[in-house]
């Protein structure tokens, strides 16, 4: 089962039980059976508030197969997403005029009968996934620090339903309980056909073996997938995996004329979305702006030089957030002195990136794209991480899919994964992917608010 049916299970399963809920709610208050007059009268507005559910659940990355465990965190997220929608349903019954039933008890007594179900078919679907359902078995044919990362990220994530089962190459690992390994490829059909292996991973380039070539040849009337390790390694994790790759996979994947319509769409929505948000919080510029001439003395703004597009420079503009006093400009650290009692707030908040609308409008950066670095910084990093430069071929933006995916730090092994989150965003960009990007920022502006 791929993921993008266990996904539409998924979802399909939570509106059911969003209806089932309120059946049972509707019961519940009634004391009884209800009339088809009670369950019409409700159906409808109950039908708007749970959009927006669904909604609030996929923004808080509750279809995330890679979340949809049942730990500590998938709880902490479900009781959150939860409340914000009950509390959503609430204002919106109580401020439409045109809804006719007054359902508070109704909401109260759906929102625990919903959680309740909600956690039980979130199990159960967890359950069979791991216990039940058949693990499509997998090969590598090579083995590197990919495949070691995948193994390792597989077995944490038995719900995947992918089953290592075979390593073929000389640059063995140590042996794995329940992984076949072996140096020989002549009887690789026979292996692959008694495993009942359904998918070859490449990591070893066919092209330089003629060994390897033809008993992959000898795998083809087995009717399995073969996929190469960079495009396996993006499937799972949303990440491109850099020392997989090289030139040749940027000139087979990241041809920027095959976006040319995407390129015009995203101009529009940038200027559009912009010119809206500007309007809107325009009035609060003034009082952002009082409140940090009094907190302490500077610039209201905050220039910082960075790199766009194709190496061009620009000026980043933000609300400062720091003190100038015996600031040496150092990259900011955690619980940084020099950041302000309101800074922080505006931090925490996004507050603090709001005058880069500006350069949205300038055509200087995105709404979406790779967070743009100082020129000094990526001279030193793109020296030691490979293909770092090429970040540089779209717009930066406000947000990504790296910040929505792992917070970073500044070392440069959260830098090495924060450029392949990057390069992925580069090669999959869509208005969709765009717009998913959107959805998370926006809880992830919640979420650190509310720390």
């Amino acid at each position: 089962m791929n993921n993008k049916l266990k996904k539409i299970i998924l979802l399909l399963g939570d509106i059911a039980i969003l209806y089932i809920a309120l059946y049972l709610a509707l019961h519940i208050r009634a004391l009884g059976s209800i009339t088809a007059v009670d369950w019409e009268n409700h159906l409808l507005p109950f039908t708007t508030v749970f959009i927006f559910w669904l909604l609030i659940f996929y923004i808080s990355d509750l279809y995330n197969l890679h979340l949809a465990v049942n730990n500590a965190k998938f709880f902490q997220i479900t009781i959150r997403s939860i409340s914000i929608a009950g509390l959503l349903s609430a204002v919106y019954f109580y401020i439409n005029p045109a809804i006719t039933i007054a359902p508070k008890t109704n909401l109260i007594i759906h929102f625990f009968v919903f959680l309740a179900l909600f956690f039980l078919w979130r199990r159960i679907f967890n359950w069979l996934l791991v216990s039940r359902l058949a693990k499509e078995k997998i090969a590598f044919i090579g083995c590197n620090n990919q495949v070691k990362e995948l193994i390792h990220y597989l077995n944490k994530k038995p719900h995947l339903g992918l089953k290592v089962a075979l390593i073929v190459g000389d640059n063995l690992i140590d042996k794995i309980h329940g992984i076949i390994t072996t140096n020989d490829t002549k009887e690789l059909n026979k292996i692959i056909a008694q495993q009942k292996i359904s998918t070859i991973i490449l990591v070893s380039d066919p092209h330089q073996s003629g060994e390897l070539r033809n008993s992959l040849f000898a795998c083809l009337p087995l009717n399995i997938n073969i996929i190469s390790l960079p495009n396996f390694y993006e499937t799972i994790t949303g990440k491109i995996p850099i020392e997989a790759i090289n030139q040749m996979w940027f000139l087979e994947n990241l041809s920027i004329g095959r976006k040319k319509w995407f390129n015009v769409l995203k101009r529009f929505y940038d200027i559009t979305l912009a010119l809206i948000l500007l309007a809107i919080s325009l009035p609060f510029w003034i009082i952002i702006a009082l409140i940090i001439k009094i907190e302490s003395k500077g610039n209201v703004f905050f220039l910082s030089r960075r790199l766009g597009r194709n190496n061009k420079t620009f000026n980043l503009i933000k609300f400062r957030s720091m003190r100038e006093e015996n600031n040496d400009g150092r990259i900011t650290e955690k619980n940084d002195p020099r950041v302000t009692k309101f800074g922080n707030f505006t931090r925490r908040a996004r507050i603090d990136e709001l005058p880069q609308l500006i350069n949205i409008l300038k055509g200087e950066m995105s709404f979406i794209g790779p967070r743009p670095e100082r020129p000094e910084l990526i001279k030193g990093l793109k020296e030691k991480i490979p293909f770092y430069q090429e970040r540089l071929l779209v717009k930066p933006g406000l947000s990504g899919w790296a910040q929505v995916n792992e917070y970073h730090s500044p070392t440069l092994e959260d830098t090495l994964k924060k450029i392949q989150y990057d390069l992925y965003y580069i090669k999959n960009r869509s208005l969709y992917l765009d717009f998913a990007i959107f959805l998370k920022t926006i809880a992830t502006v919640f979420r650190q608010m509310g720390r």
